[in-house]
């Protein structure tokens, strides 16, 4: 598995990386004033790039397309067809892809989750298909790169255990 593949899924649904990465720049470019849109989407790449999350991403690829066949048993079918509020399963996948950075992903996903922005709210608005769980899952990737770039700032490298200052 790679990384090609899992762009390529997100594509076939209508995501692109670009689109993932546009909503890591909005949430990190007020505490990185150099940050570049072309770093978002190499820190979209190295979330796509961990086996864990390609998974989950197939998995719930697979079951949103399953959805739109109608090949799922009942009750399961309906909730999907609904995006039945108290389902929940979509969120929980994607909270495991959020935390592969630690807990800042968890914060970003729930703001994610209720702000729905960028292609997030796109696929929530059942762009062409079921997005029961690509929507949870693309604010879960976006939260985890924006975690990223988070870890990586240099500036949180100064601050020591321990340190008055």
């Amino acid at each position: 598995m790679s990384v090609d593949l899992a762009e390529s899924m997100l594509s076939r649904r209508g995501v692109s990386i670009t689109a993932i990465a546009d909503i890591v720049f909005q949430l990190q470019q007020r505490y990185h004033p150099g940050l570049t849109l072309e770093q978002c989407e190499d820190s979209v790449r190295a979330v796509l790039g961990k086996r864990e999350v390609q998974y989950t991403l197939f998995t719930g690829i697979a079951l949103d397309e399953l959805a739109e066949r109608k090949l799922l048993p009942q009750p399961l079918q309906s909730i999907m067809e609904n995006d039945e509020p108290l389902y929940g399963v979509d969120e929980t996948m994607a909270l495991g892809v959020t935390s592969i950075y630690g807990m800042i992903g968890l914060t970003s996903f729930g703001y994610l989750d209720k702000e729905k922005i960028g292609v997030i709210e796109i696929l929530n608005e059942k762009m062409d298909g079921i997005h029961v769980f690509l929507d949870d899952l693309v604010a879960g990737i976006a939260a985890a790169a924006s975690s990223r770039i988070a870890h990586n700032n240099p500036d949180a490298a100064s601050y020591s255990a321990g340190s008055d200052e």
